[in-house]
């Protein structure tokens, strides 16, 4: 096969400026009003002299104006920066905002979790009660005295008792959704006001129950913010559930209250040395501490017959009873209410609140304009985590699913793909022995492009190799040209990109079979000829190789290894037997001269250019195959921040490429084939699932440290084992060792945050229609030719 014409390939569209190769900012200048006229009255063709420019009084500058054909301003700055001269943003500057958003989403997730934890007493739970213990310091007058004890400005206790043949209701832990409506239609109906003690966190779950208490004219006094019993907790504790407890009340319905109940108090005389100093500091804040003379005892859920017995005093006396809203099943409750009412009101008795038993004001009091809205806030902000909580769980769910499903989907396609293989029996197929056109694009590679020709020099496959210089400043196509290699042509273009270095190669190729790599990459001598032998069947179009991780001796090698092996080589078994390969890997491809002409060459429109032209191949009509036994040796990112350059271009041209082909969704014949099966499957796939995967380890984390550890981390080992049994198979399918497979679990954790800042940047830089560089990576030449056995069939 002999090349004809000339392919006529597309123009690449104008790439930004690559970054300096110190790493420096880059900061643009443009000058406006006065010095941009007198810039232009200075300029002239081969003009040489001095510039002064004077735009304010507090700008000066001055330096030396060299103007040929590409002319070159050298300026000093000196004073303030003003309207006339303007610093556009670093790039740095941008994509540091990105990150910040997509930690910021993270942040909120776990702000998320950590409100609702709150607020369903999981995150910061204390579930120690106390016991009795000696009342040496308690006063007995207290301990004798009746249910109600207040304390003036000096500290002093008073107790107080309610009168006779009074009855304050009080009702503790509300509001609860299911029961406390039904307990204040009971009231409603005997025209009955209590008290109720509601916890701040319920509050801030159904603040309209609260609201519907004050319509009603019930009072509302404090219970604590999470029924934490006080007598474990520090001052600090205290005053935190006392003013949380205030705040949901200032959101839920615009008041304060003075009147406070402790959680698991009961009676006054059960006052002791550990609850008495808890009361004197809630007494010098300024509260009023309520106490029961009856309870009623339907926590215990007795008969309803006995829970009326339990709430009625003795002989006439006055009381503070105690029922429960909340707390579990109070159907009970409900039903022994209304007919203690009517006993209690048959035998004399009315009813009121604690403070209208006393003859006091109300303890609820209008809140003032800033804790309100603060309130609001946080009620708003507890709404929203609510909101979210399912949805989050339900996307867990699917993330779990998608997971596992796609690791067994990969792990059954992969072996009917190596079983189908086996039966066709490729190594009988006929030889492809037609020479091939090797394109080697190089932008400053000296460290690698040494190692890149000598492994192809070792070819079992006639060649012919094109080095295309795209601009190189390192001597990169000296050294080529150095290397006197046979069939081996260095040709030299301006920076333009790799796209365009792409296709001046194929322009100048000579054979009809074309193979791209990159500029690091060093191939096996059997790897050309194992990677043409699909050409045999004239459908194919094009042929994906088997890239490997050539630098896997450190940490984030040992990832990338098993990334590529059991990420991407078991997926192209997969896409391979669905015939919908999404991506040819740059750093080993074939492809048939005719086949890249009909689908437009190699294009610039996104970073992803094998993304591209791959998805235009099967949208031509051509198949898209993987061949395994073509290993080529690739010398992966060596740092995090270099990793992170790759994958968000990986993504971000992946996106790019998906959206430029959106239309296949909707075309017939092969288009639509792949747009309907290829395109969901690296959506959900490669985007979806890597965005969404950190819920596993947030989820995880969460269980561990505030509900179930065991079950937490028993749920995430049963996942993690079903991905190193994938693994464990795609390693076997490669033939690699099974060491490597050690770091998997670190690898899963460090991979997912990762990929999911490295896809949110990249979502961000779309959905804001922003422009990327081509990002050079830092190279060290590391990966030498390979010494490998010949391709097993």
């Amino acid at each position: 096969m002999s090349g004809g014409r000339p392919p006529r390939l597309p123009r690449p569209r104008r790439r930004l400026p690559a970054p300096r190769q110190d790493g420096a900012p880059r900061t643009v200048f443009r000058l406006t009003g006065p010095a941009r006229r007198a810039a232009r009255r200075t300029s002239g063709p081969g003009a040489r002299g001095r510039l002064r420019l004077r735009l304010t009084s507090q700008l000066r500058l001055t330096g030396k104006l060299t103007l040929t054909s590409r002319p070159k301003l050298k300026l000093k700055l000196t004073g303030k920066l003003r309207s006339r001269l303007r610093t556009v943003t670093p790039r740095k500057l941008r994509t540091r905002t990105r990150m910040v958003l997509a930690l910021a989403t993270l942040l909120a997730l776990v702000c998320t979790l950590l409100l609702d934890g709150y607020l369903h007493a999981e995150v910061g739970n204390d579930a120690r009660v106390y016991r009795s213990h000696a009342s040496r310091t308690v006063p007995d007058r207290l301990r004798k005295g009746g249910p109600v004890i207040t304390f003036d400005r000096r500290g002093k206790a008073t107790e107080h008792a309610i009168p006779a043949k009074t009855i304050a209701l009080t009702f503790d832990d509300g509001p609860d959704p299911r029961w406390t409506p039904e307990i204040l239609d009971v009231l409603r109906r005997h025209k009955v006001r209590g008290t109720f003690f509601v916890l701040g966190q319920m509050v801030i779950r159904h603040p309209e129950l609260v609201r519907r208490m004050r319509a009603a004219g019930h009072e509302v006094g404090v219970h604590t913010f999470s029924h934490v019993d006080l007598s474990y907790q520090d001052k600090g504790r205290m005053d935190r559930e006392l003013a949380q407890s205030q705040l949901a009340l200032a959101g839920a319905a615009s008041i304060t209250s003075s009147l406070f109940r402790a959680p698991y108090a009961s009676k006054v005389r059960a006052l002791d040395d550990r609850t008495w100093p808890v009361q004197q500091h809630i007494g010098s804040k300024g509260y009023i501490s309520a106490f029961v003379d009856t309870d009623s005892e339907d926590w215990q859920r007795p008969p309803v017959k006995e829970i009326v017995q339990n709430a009625t005093p003795e002989g006439g006396k006055g009381a503070s009873v105690l029922f429960h809203d909340a707390g579990g099943n109070r159907a009970r409750t409900v039903k022994a209410l209304g007919l203690y009412i009517e006993r209690m009101q048959k035998k004399g008795y009315s009813f009121t609140t604690v403070t209208g038993a006393l003859g006091a004001h109300s303890a609820n009091h209008p809140a003032r304009a800033l804790p309100i809205w603060e309130g609001r806030a946080l009620i708003w902000a507890a709404a929203l985590s609510h909101s979210a909580l399912p949805f989050l769980m339900g996307l867990l769910g699917l993330v779990g699913f998608s997971v596992i499903g796609r690791l067994l989907l990969m792990v059954v396609l992969a072996w009917w793909h190596r079983r189908s293989r086996e039966r066709r029996r490729w190594s009988r197929v006929q030889e492809v022995t037609d020479p091939v056109s090797v394109i080697v694009p190089a932008y400053n590679e000296k460290e690698c492009i040494a190692n890149t020709l000598k492994s192809l020099s070792a070819s079992t496959h006639p060649i012919e190799i094109l080095v295309v210089d795209d601009g190189s400043t390192d001597g990169t196509a000296d050294i080529a040209e150095a290397m006197g290699l046979p069939n081996v042509r260095v040709l030299r273009q301006a920076n333009a990109g790799k796209p365009a270095a792409l296709n001046r190669g194929i322009a100048h190729a000579r054979h009809e079979l074309i193979v791209m790599m990159d500029g690091d990459t060093v191939f096996e001598p059997t790897t050309i000829r194992e990677l043409v032998r699909p050409f045999a069947d004239s459908r194919v179009g094009a042929v994906a190789g088997n890239a490997k991780v050539g630098n896997r001796g450190r940490l984030i090698g040992a990832w990338q290894h098993i990334e590529y092996v059991m990420g991407f080589n078991l997926d192209r078994r997969m896409y391979d037997l669905l015939r919908c390969m999404p991506t040819i890997p740059g750093a080993i491809g074939a492809f048939r001269r005719l086949a890249l002409l009909e689908a437009g060459g190699m294009s610039a429109d996104t970073l992803a250019e094998d993304t591209d032209i791959t998805i235009a191949l099967h949208r031509a009509g051509w198949r898209v195959v993987y061949q395994e036994h073509a290993r080529a040796w690739t010398e992966a990112p060596s740092s995090l921040g270099q990793l992170w350059k790759q994958r968000y271009r990986w993504s971000y041209g992946t996106m790019q490429a998906l959206w430029k082909h959106r239309r296949s969704l909707i075309d017939r014949g092969p288009s639509g084939r792949f747009g309907r099966v290829g395109m969901p499957l690296v959506v959900l796939f490669q985007i979806l699932t890597p965005l969404c995967a950190p819920l596993i380890d947030l989820f995880t984390l969460y269980g561990v440290i505030f509900l179930d550890p065991v079950r937490s981390l028993l749920a995430w080992a049963a996942l993690l084992l079903v991905q190193l049994l994938g693994a464990a198979y795609a390693f076997r399918l490669d033939r690699e060792n099974y060491r490597a497979l050690a770091v998997l679990p670190l690898q899963q954790i460090a991979y997912r945050q990762l990929m999911y800042l490295v896809l949110l940047h990249s979502c961000v830089t779309a959905a804001t229609g922003a422009l990327l560089p081509w990002q050079k990576l830092k190279r060290t030449g590391e990966v030498d030719t390979p010494r490998a056995p010949e391709a097993v069939r």
